[in-house]
C-alpha cells in the first residue's frame, strides 16, 4: 500500500511527546514490510537548524486560507529509507517552539495548522504520489478528514483515499474560540454539533473523529477508557457514536535504538542472558548523581514530564517517606515549577538519597533506565506510555498504575500464562502507590525471584513489528471500507 503519514512532529526532526516517536518509528517498520510509506510535517525552525540533509523541491502551492492565499514550499529529506516531506512557510513555522512557549500556546495555532492541513492536500495533487491511506495524527491534522468530506468531496483525486486518524492523547483537543473559524478559512456552516461546535467553542479533534474513516488510539485499555464519562474528556459520546470504527493498538519501541546490549550511553552493556552489567550501571549512576554507592539499596528511577498526569502529585505526598526510607530515588524531567521546587525543598531539608535533574538529557535518561532497579510510573492516565516499555527492555521493573497502556503492558502476577513483569495499583491515591512500592521493595530482597521478573520483562516483545501488523490490518480495512462506500 501507499501510506502517507501526516504529523505535526516526527522524531528525530522535531519532538514534544510520544506522537513524534510513533510518527518516526512506525513508518520505518511499515517500509521494511514492503509498503511505500512517506511522511509530511511542517518545516520548523528546529528542523532547519538541525544537522539534516534537506533539499529543496520545485513544488509550491498557494494555500486557500481566507481572502489571501498563503505560499507553501516543499522540501525533502530521508528518515532511513522513508521519504520525509517538509512544508515550509516561515511566517507560521520559523519559530523557537512547535506550539508555543512555556507560558502559553501561539494564538494563531488554528491558522498555522489549518495552513498545514490545506497545504498537504493541495501539494498531494502536484506530487507524483497518490496514497491509498492518509494516516493523520492528533488535532493538528484533524482538519484533513473534515476538508475531504466537505470541501473535496467532488475531487476525483481523493475519491478512494482512506483516512485513518490516531488519537495519541484525548486531553489535547485543539480547542479554540468560534472566531478561529475565520483564521482557518472556514465558514459558519462548520460551527454545528455534527462538525466542530463543542460547548460554544471549536474542537478540531472532534471534527477528525466524526469524519475519518477509521479511528484508533494507542492502547486497547485506553480505547475503552475514553468511551466513558470519567476519561472521555467530554468526547465520550462522540467516540461512542464511532465505536464500530474505533480500536486500540499499543505503541511499540524501536529495539535497535533501545537495546542494553548495544547502548553506547550506558556504563556497561548487558542483556537478559547476561545481567552482570546491570550492577555496573547501578553503581555508575549512583556515582554520577552523588548517591551512596551501594549495590544492595534499591534504586528507583523516573524519566518523565513533571505534570499531574504523570502522578507527580502522588510523588509529592510521598517524598518525605522516600527521604526516610532505605532506598534511593533518581528523577529526570521538566514541567511544572512546583514539582521541581518540591525536589529542591526535600534536598534542602537534608535528603541525600534523592537525586533530581531538571530538564531532559537523553544520555542521562538512558543511564537511569539501565541503572535503576525499579521504574516508577504512577500516572493518573496514560494513553500508552513509552517509559515502561523502555524500562522493561532494560530490566528496570516497573511500578505503575493500572490505566491505559500501563494496564496492557505490565503484568503484576501470573495472568493467562504470562509471568510477572512488574507491580501495579488501581486506586489513584498516595497510599495505594506506597503499598505497591513496599510490595516491590519486599520482592527485591529475593534476588533470584527478582531476576526472574527482570528477565520476563526484558524478553517480552514490544517492538514495532507486532504493532505494525495491526496497523497494516487497519489500513486494509480502511481501504476496503472506502472502496465499498464509493462502489
Amino acid at each position: 500500500m501507499k501510506i502517507l503519514f501526516i504529523a505535526s512532529e516526527v522524531t528525530p526532526f522535531a519532538k514534544t511527546g510520544g506522537l513524534a516517536d510513533v510518527a518516526g518509528s512506525l513508518p520505518q517498520e511499515l517500509s521494511r514490510m514492503g509498503h511505500d510509506v512517506r511522511i509530511i510535517m511542517p518545516y520548523y525552525k528546529t528542523v532547519a537548524k538541525g544537522e539534516f540533509l534537506i533539499r529543496k523541491i520545485r513544488k509550491s502551492v498557494d494555500v486557500p486560507l481566507g481572502d489571501t492565499p498563503q505560499k507553501g514550499l516543499l522540501r525533502r529529506t530521508l528518515l532511513s529509507q522513508v521519504p520525509v516531506y517538509l512544508l515550509e512557510n516561515k511566517e507560521y513555522f520559523h519559530r523557537d517552539y512547535l506550539y508555543g512557549g512555556a507560558d502559553r500556546d501561539y494564538p494563531d495555532n488554528p491558522r498555522r495548522f489549518a495552513f498545514f492541513c490545506r497545504g498537504v492536500l493541495e501539494l498531494l495533487k502536484r506530487m507524483d504520489y497518490r496514497p491509498d491511506v492518509l494516516h493523520c495524527h492528533d488535532w493538528q491534522t484533524a482538519l484533513i478528514p473534515l476538508l475531504l468530506k466537505y470541501e473535496y468531496s467532488n475531487d476525483s483525486f481523493f475519491a478512494n483515499m482512506s483516512v485513518v486518524f490516531t488519537i495519541h492523547n484525548l486531553a489535547y483537543q485543539g480547542l479554540f474560540p468560534k472566531s478561529s473559524l475565520v483564521q482557518m478559512g472556514l465558514d459558519g456552516s462548520y460551527f454545528t454539533i455534527d462538525r466542530l461546535e463543542f460547548y460554544d467553542n471549536v474542537n478540531l479533534l472532534k471534527g477528525g473523529i466524526l469524519t475519518a474513516d477509521l479511528i484508533n488510539t494507542v492502547s486497547e485499555t485506553y480505547c475503552a477508557e475514553i468511551m466513558t464519562p470519567e476519561q472521555g474528556c467530554g468526547l465520550d459520546g462522540v467516540l461512542l457514536s464511532r465505536r464500530e470504527d474505533l480500536c486500540g493498538i499499543i505503541n511499540g519501541i524501536d529495539y535497535s535504538e533501545w537495546d542494553p546490549s548495544t547502548d553506547r550511553d550506558i556504563f556497561r552493556k548487558y542483556s537478559a542472558a547476561s545481567l552482570a552489567g546491570k550492577a555496573a550501571n547501578k553503581t555508575g549512576l549512583q556515582k554520577l548523581l552523588g548517591l551512596d554507592e551501594d549495590a544492595d539499596v534499591p534504586l528507583i528511577g523516573m524519566v518523565s514530564r513533571m505534570v499531574d498526569q504523570k502522578g507527580f502529585d502522588l510523588i509529592g505526598k510521598l517524598l518525605p517517606d522516600f527521604a526516610a526510607g532505605d532506598l534511593q530515588l533518581a528523577v529526570i524531567g521538566s514541567g511544572e515549577e512546583k514539582y521541581a521546587g518540591m525536589f529542591d525543598d526535600i534536598h534542602a531539608q537534608g535528603a541525600r538519597n534523592i537525586a533530581f535533574h531538571e530538564g531532559f538529557d537523553p544520555s542521562l535518561a538512558r543511564k537511569i533506565y539501565a541503572g535503576s532497579d525499579i521504574f516508577l510510573m504512577p500516572s493518573h492516565f496514560e494513553p500508552c506510555g513509552l517509559g515502561q516499555l523502555i524500562a522493561l527492555r532494560y530490566g528496570s521493573v516497573p511500578v505503575v498504575r493500572k490505566t491505559g497502556g500501563l494496564t496492557d503492558t505490565v503484568v503484576d502476577e501470573k495472568l493467562n500464562g504470562k509471568e510477572q513483569t512488574g507491580f501495579a495499583f488501581a486506586e489513584y491515591t498516595a497510599s495505594a502507590l506506597f503499598e505497591t512500592l513496599l510490595r516491590a521493595l519486599q520482592a527485591y530482597r529475593d534476588k533470584e525471584s527478582w531476576k526472574r521478573i527482570m528477565r520476563c520483562g526484558m524478553t517480552r516483545d514490544f517492538s514495532w513489528k507486532n504493532s505494525a501488523l495491526r496497523y497494516e490490518e487497519l489500513y486494509r480495512r480502511g481501504v476496503q471500507k472506502k472502496g465499498l462506500r464509493n462502489g
